[in-house]
């Protein structure tokens, strides 16, 4: 079975800085796209970042662009998001997600299959 596990929420003050980090099992993780999405209280799921199979392509949402940093090791089948300047409005369940083959350049949940169970990340 397709496994990803979140970790690496907690509570920080603006202006912080945290470090996500989602672990894969279960499938042939180097050649699907990741991403990583967030979903605060009555909102929608909002897309953060993704990352290309072989590391080399990256997107952003613009919330966070120029703040936050995806990035990946292969080897050990992990995906992380480094989180800069965090502000109150950062504030939610962050996802991780695979998609099998390419990134399509969009950050649309559609287009993810495999869904981690989140980890919380609050900023106040």
């Amino acid at each position: 079975d397709v496994q990803l596990v979140e970790s690496g929420g907690g509570s920080v003050q603006a202006g912080g800085s945290l470090k996500l980090s989602c672990t894969t099992s279960g499938y042939m993780y180097g050649g699907y796209c990741m991403g990583w999405f967030r979903q605060a209280p009555g909102k929608e799921r909002e897309g953060v970042a993704a990352i290309s199979p072989g590391g080399q392509l990256t997107y952003y949402g613009k919330p966070v662009k120029g703040r936050f940093t995806i990035s990946r090791d292969n080897a050990e089948k992990t995906v992380y998001l480094q989180m800069n300047s965090l502000k109150p409005e950062d504030t939610a369940m962050y996802y991780c997600a695979s998609r099998k083959w390419g990134c399509t350049g969009e950050l649309r949940a559609e287009d993810y299959s495999a869904w981690g169970q989140g980890t919380q990340v609050t900023v106040s």
